[in-house]
């Protein structure tokens, strides 16, 4: 793995955001934000399905191989359908906002743009991050998409959440409902889809090129996502 994406997850999973999260206030201030992150999550999913997948009419068959036809295929469905706390199918984006509800951080932000996606209604450091996973997963290659969504996400999520789960635990901040999530993602990120995709993602770097314009879209996401724990941190109590 390439050195500068070696530092960024190490920077990542030790951030000092981690130990602010002590109060049920900065929990609240933290998921009101996080959740743009876990919103963008699954437009690069939905990127990656179009890029990688048929979602069109007429159906032709993928180019790609099918070992990542079927990854891909998998991810949307435990992303999408996924089963929630009390066994209902629910997309995990609902299961956080979900969890939101239950730990009182108000939903006006995401609500708010979800209503007309306009960028310029968020502050300024968050617009940006927004703006760049949406232009990814709207107009990247396949290399791309698919680098931001597995190097810049799914690979780094289960040492996030686990630093989380950590301090939640430490602090005595007990919610059920954002455990599941949190622990949901550690457990299919670092078990299954992320070792799954690191070798689906062998075959679309079949040359220097793609492997280099991967490594470049590995850094920028996970740059991006150390620009948004900033962000939050400097939000918080």
């Amino acid at each position: 793995m390439n050195e500068q994406i070696k530092k960024l997850n190490n920077e990542l999973s030790v951030n000092s955001i981690y130990k602010k999260l002590n109060s049920k206030e900065n929990l609240q201030i933290f998921m009101s934000y996080h959740v743009f992150a876990v919103w963008d999550f699954m437009s690069l999913l939905k990127g990656l399905q179009n890029k990688i997948t048929c979602t069109s009419v007429p159906w032709v068959d993928s180019k790609y191989d099918a070992k990542l036809v079927r990854l891909v295929n998998e991810i949307v469905v435990a992303e999408e359908s996924d089963l929630d706390l009390n066994e209902n199918p629910a997309s995990h984006f609902r299961m956080y906002l979900d969890a939101m509800n239950e730990v009182g951080s108000g939903q006006s932000i995401i609500s708010n743009f979800l209503s007309d996606m306009n960028l310029k209604s968020l502050p300024e450091e968050l617009a940006n991050i927004v703006q760049y996973h949406l232009e990814i997963a709207q107009n990247g290659t396949d290399v791309e998409i698919a680098s931001s969504f597995f190097f810049g996400r799914e690979n780094i999520i289960p040492n996030l959440f686990t630093a989380i789960t950590e301090q939640l635990k430490l602090n005595k901040l007990d919610y059920p409902k954002l455990f599941y999530y949190l622990n949901r993602h550690i457990e299919l990120d670092g078990d299954e889809h992320g070792p799954m995709a690191l070798e689906c993602m062998k075959q679309l770097l079949d040359s220097p090129e793609k492997k280099q314009l991967s490594e470049q879209t590995a850094i920028e996401s996970l740059q991006k996502r150390k620009e948004l724990w900033d962000f939050i941190e400097s939000k918080l109590l």
